[in-house]
Parts: C-alpha cells; structure tokens; sequence
C-alpha cells in the first residue's frame, strides 16, 4: 500500500469515527436518559372519572358542576344541585355514594349502571375538581 492510499484510509476511518461520536452525541434525548423534560403534562388522574362525568353527569349537573334548572327529555324539569355551594359541600362521602346508588329527587339510580370503583372514582373528582379545598363531614 503506498503512502497516499494510507493517508486516504487513515482519513476515511478517522472520517468515520468522528461522525459516529457525533451522532451519538446527538442522538441522545433527556428522555433515552431518564431525565425528564419540564414541558412534559401531568397525567389527568380522573381521566376515567372525567370520562364518567361527561357520559353519566355533565348533562344535569353541568361542566362546572354548577347545576342549576334542566329539563328531561319527557319534559320533566328538575333543579339540580349544584356540587360547588350549599348542602354539596355538607355531604359526607356516603351520602354522595347513597344518591348515586339510589338516585332520588329526580335523580336516577346508577347501581346497575357504574361499578363501585366508577361511583367512588366520581365522588373524588367531585371533591378535587369541584370542591377544591372543602372538608366533608364524616
């Protein structure tokens, strides 16, 4: 091999080194490493609950679970409580779970319709998400 195909190899190996570092260099993210990036979301921890909310709830008790007047499909109207002020923010967990349950006052009765897990998931999405800083009696 002569002196100029030696350089050319050398060159061409060298060449190759320096681009594979690189690469790698480049390649890595903070999450191939285990870092995490600050721009990632917070997992919804009652996207389940939320879920039930909107098919089971949203309808009567609203978005904000405001309540408020609502009128049935057989023309029926109802005033729904609100789960934000009054007697709402009174009720111990089991008369939540008694009236989803149960229904009553206009309300249907869910026991057929939703696990105890969905009910109870629902009823801590009502504390956080509209209750927020509220003590229920026990």
């Amino acid at each position: 091999m002569t002196k100029r195909q030696s350089v050319i190899v050398l060159a061409g190996l060298l060449l190759a080194i320096v681009t594979s570092c690189k690469t790698n260099q480049t390649s890595s993210s903070p999450a191939a490493d285990g870092n995490r990036s600050s721009t990632q979301s917070t997992p919804d921890h009652f996207a389940a609950a939320r879920s039930t909310y909107d098919k089971e709830c949203k309808s009567c008790h609203g978005t904000k679970g405001g309540g408020g007047p609502v009128k049935l499909e057989d023309g029926t109207k109802l005033k729904v409580p609100s789960f934000q002020e009054g007697r709402a923010l009174r009720h111990p967990d089991s008369d939540y779970l008694k009236q989803i349950t149960k229904g009553g006052d206009g309300m249907p009765a869910f026991e057929k319709k939703l696990t105890p897990e969905q009910m109870n998931d629902l009823i801590r999405f009502i504390r956080v998400v509209f209750q927020p800083g509220m003590t229920p009696v026990k």
